[in-house]
């Protein structure tokens, strides 16, 4: 099905339709968004080809119950299984798919799910996502962490018991330098043993400075695959460029990175080739990179501040379910996480059957941590939120209920040694 997001834009206040209007007038914001700006490195890839060929050729409904069926009876699933699987052909047999994914999750990753916490340290940006809370026209309340201040949020949160932290910014490289995030990386590495990134993209050199820093592993979210909506999407700033953000991921390992994760923030264009999309980035960059780790993250649009219209159209959990048992079934080795956008019972259910970690203590806002954490009233300015969250539970709220569905919650899967 089509996805009308923002086509005939009823998802826009009048100001920012205003706003999206002067800007595709403007010359000045008609950049390429298949260029590079100056200083984005270029690397040499093969990947980004063979994803976009399968994507652009994948007529999911060709696919029959006949296909599904015998995807589903295959021992190894290939890439036109997997197709198949992500076809609405395939919504009859999701409970088989939920069987077969299950056991694939167990064979791997035994009965753990493994649980971590996002620290946004900045929401300054200055790109014009219109989706996004923090995009650079939204009147929201700003605000960048000192150092002072990111070391006390990280000690709140270290005190719950979470040993995996994700540092992310706002994409704003003169508010959030390399320089600053790499000293965050820094101070999370006295508190935390793992230490993730989700940022702006920068250069080879750049990944290479963060990972000495103490970061682990890269996060980035493609948003959309699809190169035509992701233009109508993104109508200024670095992000614009399609490309540049495309092969963050082979940047990062190439500059020393444990592992990469993938994602389309689905619901932004046509759910199912995103899917397919995200998850052959991964799958080709992983033979490239057979030492890496690779993982997926499987997002939904949720309302944001000034705008709680904002919605996925078509990606209901049914939906939702299938995508992620095609992940486990296609990757079996593949981390899968399902974030705070989705309800308590959701993940509940969706962690007995194919993903394999959650965050837990979640706030997508700026130095709310001592307050939500503690209950102690602080005196420092908040920063508003990148998104409305759906699970708000704490970590130790998660820990029990993980624990009461039969499974082992993980504080943390990896030891330096």
């Amino acid at each position: 099905m089509e996805n009308n997001f923002f086509v005939d834009s009823e998802f826009l206040s009048q100001e920012a339709l205003e706003k999206k209007h002067k800007l595709e007038s403007d010359a000045r914001y008609r950049t390429n968004h298949m260029k590079y700006f100056p200083g984005m490195e270029k690397i040499e890839s093969d990947v980004c080809r063979s994803v976009m060929n399968h994507m652009n050729s994948y007529n999911y409904d060709k696919y029959t119950d006949e296909d599904v069926k015998m995807a589903l009876e295959h021992e190894k699933c290939d890439i036109d299984d997997f197709k198949a699987l992500l076809s609405p052909a395939a919504e009859p047999f999701l409970e088989l798919m939920a069987k077969r994914a299950r056991v694939e999750t167990s064979n791997h990753f035994g009965n753990t799910v493994y649980m971590f916490t996002p620290l946004y340290i900045a929401n300054y940006c200055e790109n014009y996502c219109v989706y996004c809370g923090f995009n650079c026209y939204n009147h929201i309340q700003r605000m960048k962490l000192t150092s002072k201040q990111i070391e006390r949020e990280m000690q709140v949160i270290s005190e719950s018991g979470i040993e995996e932290i994700l540092i992310l910014t706002g994409e704003s490289r003169s508010q959030s330098g390399v320089e600053y995030i790499g000293e965050a990386c820094k101070t999370a590495r006295k508190y935390f043993q793992q230490v993730g990134l989700e940022i702006y993209p920068v250069n080879t050199d750049e990944y290479r400075y963060l990972h000495e820093c103490g970061a682990d592993y890269v996060t980035v979210f493609q948003e959309t695959y699809d190169i035509e909506k992701y233009e109508k999407l993104h109508l200024m700033g670095h992000k614009r460029s399609w490309p540049y953000r495309f092969e963050a991921q082979e940047r990062a390992l190439r500059g020393g990175m444990r592992g990469v994760a993938f994602s389309a923030l689905l619901g932004l264009s046509d759910f199912r080739r995103d899917a397919l999309a995200s998850a052959l980035h991964a799958y080709f960059l992983q033979r490239k990179y057979p030492h890496a780790e690779m993982s997926l993250s499987c997002p939904r649009l949720r309302p944001i501040i000034n705008n709680n219209k904002i919605n996925p159209l078509d990606v209901r959990e049914k939906q939702l379910c299938q995508i992620i048992c095609a992940y486990r079934i296609f990757l079996p080795f593949v981390g899968i996480t399902v974030s705070s956008r989705e309800s308590a019972d959701f993940r509940d259910g969706i962690i007995k059957i194919a993903a394999t970690k959650v965050s837990a203590g979640v706030s997508t806002g700026i130095g709310d941590h001592e307050s939500k954490y503690t209950g102690k009233k602080s005196e420092n300015v908040h920063g508003d939120e990148q998104f409305e969250i759906n699970d708000s539970r704490s970590l130790q709220k998660m820990y029990r209920d993980i624990s009461d569905e039969g499974l082992q919650p993980v504080l943390n899967d990896y030891l330096y040694v």
